[in-house]
């Protein structure tokens, strides 16, 4: 599958083939979400996410992995950064995450600064714990998650100007990771964060002593509980914030983003039939779930591409049905 992939989006060079390969690996083993949604997409689409995953993978694993030999994760971060400005200015660079990276940006006319804004979040991880605020929140995810929307958009395709799917595009972006952050705070906690806003924790009652208890004991505090639950209501409202860009995206794009939605807003589902136990337990979709949910996006897929033949056979191509990385400009 990766050689069909590859030939379909016009790789040849067998050291990119490569690096484009070990991102689709890093995918595959680390985002069953995001490469599952991934194959529903158009096959020369595939390799550009690939690349986008890995490196925002590679540089997340720097921030939170210790290594063997013990390199400061600063140190790390900044030879990552390096390498990053070298491949987008001048093209030089042998790491592979980073030369996939670089020439999907110059393929899709990815604005450099989004890569830039993401390695300023993950540097701000090393030494930010908390968020006195949504607001501070927010500000933090522009950079850690909005910008990866704003980076899959071009490689999606729209059938409107690009600049009116962005703000859709950066708050599902800002959804996904609002649910990671909520399914993953007795994890984050360990690590010495709290990316749950200091304001809405106050507001219930709860500070870090007390989810570090029920994070050591495994109670069950009424306070935590109903923190956790204004936090998913939140998190739904930005779901709901990013809703009507789907239909902005270009049709055979649409269903890998609406599986993505679907299988992130299950996590959400998860957490609260587990009670809101995110201290004590990793909350996850139920795997039978998510096979029904993939086989509908494949469905969708396949009515998407023969509406699509069927317009080209009768004449009557839509706007959308130009290649896909031109509809945006196209678009009226």
């Amino acid at each position: 599958m990766t050689a069909r992939e590859l030939d379909a989006a016009g790789i040849t060079d067998p050291a990119l083939r490569a690096a484009y390969a070990h991102c689709r690996t890093l995918n595959a083993a680390h985002g069953r979400t995001y490469f599952l949604a991934t194959r529903l997409l158009p096959p020369d689409r595939r390799p550009a996410v690939h690349a986008l995953y890995g490196f925002a993978r590679w540089a997340d694993d720097i921030v939170d992995t210790p290594t063997p030999d013990g390199a400061p994760p600063s140190v790390r971060l900044e030879t990552l950064r390096q390498h990053l400005d070298r491949q987008l200015r001048h093209g030089e660079g042998h790491e592979p995450v980073v030369t996939a990276l670089a020439d999907t940006a110059r393929r899709y006319d990815i604005p450099d600064h989004h890569f830039h804004d993401f390695m300023g979040a993950m540097r701000s991880d090393l030494t930010v714990t908390d968020y006195p605020s949504y607001a501070h929140l927010r500000r933090y995810m522009h950079g850690s998650a909005a910008v990866i929307g704003l980076q899959m958009l071009p490689v999606l395709g729209t059938v409107a100007p690009r600049a009116e799917a962005e703000p859709y595009a950066a708050a599902l972006g800002v959804a996904f990771q609002l649910t990671n952050f909520l399914r993953d705070v007795g994890e984050d906690l360990d690590r010495g964060r709290v990316y749950l806003p200091a304001d809405l924790l106050a507001a219930h009652g709860v500070g870090r002593p007390l989810l570090h208890h029920c994070r050591d004991t495994g109670h069950k505090d009424r306070r935590v509980l109903a923190a956790l639950r204004e936090f998913e209501a939140l998190t739904r409202g930005v779901y709901a914030e990013a809703g009507p860009g789907l239909a902005l995206l270009h049709p055979l794009s649409r269903p890998c983003i609406d599986t993505a939605r679907i299988l992130y807003g299950g996590i959400l589902d998860a957490v609260a039939r587990d009670g809101h136990d995110v201290l004590n337990r990793r909350s996850a979709v139920p795997r039978r779930t998510r096979a029904a949910v993939a086989a509908a996006g494949l469905a969708a897929v396949t009515a998407a591409r023969l509406g699509r033949r069927a317009r080209l056979l009768t004449g009557h191509p839509a706007r959308y049905d130009t290649p896909l990385r031109h509809v945006a400009e196209e678009a009226p």
